[in-house]
């Protein structure tokens, strides 16, 4: 299962793969971060198709077309605003992994690629919010075999080391 995942550090718009996650607002009409770069490279179509859409409420994932991005879709996800822990928080954000990987099997994409959700400017700890991430992809991988890869796209070098130290000590090496 491990061989399946795989942590870069670089531009979830470049990545190629099937689909791309979209840290997004409950809008879904762009933002900032990483929602206002795939809004950017992906055109202003996926603004008009995220209008119909209609939002997105906190945890769950909609499916939209990648428009001029290498991805052929993107999975609007919302994660959850940090309020130190005590707002379902944690819960909420293994659901934005969940329903983007059940999104990506539905619409039969075997590569998909994820930002660190909800570590930016919504204030989720970094450590635990990767752990989480690495759980319960850990957790879908191990119970579904249409995924062929997932990426964890990670912004910067602390984002990324926190993924690599993390990574090793939940898929450690040997047997």
């Amino acid at each position: 299962m491990k061989e399946k995942i795989e942590i870069i550090q670089g531009d979830i718009t470049k990545q190629k793969v099937d689909a791309i996650v979209n840290a997004a607002n409950t809008s879904l009409l762009g933002g900032g971060g990483v929602d206002g770069a795939i809004h950017r490279a992906a055109g202003p179509e996926l603004l008009e198709e995220t209008r119909k859409i209609g939002g997105c409420p906190t945890g769950e994932a909609r499916v939209s077309k990648g428009y001029r991005l290498p991805a052929r879709w993107v999975i609007h996800t919302v994660g959850p605003v940090w309020r130190g822990g005590r707002s379902r928080e944690r819960e909420l954000l293994a659901s934005c992994y969940k329903n983007s990987l059940k999104a990506a099997v539905e619409i039969g994409a075997k590569t998909i690629a994820f930002p660190s959700i909800s570590t930016g400017a919504y204030g989720f700890p970094l450590e635990e919010a990767t752990e989480i991430a690495l759980r319960e992809t850990g957790k879908f991988l191990a119970s579904d075999s249409n995924l062929e890869k997932v990426v964890f796209v990670c912004f910067g070098d602390q984002v990324t080391g926190v993924y690599r130290k993390l990574f090793s000590r939940f898929f450690p090496t040997g047997p």
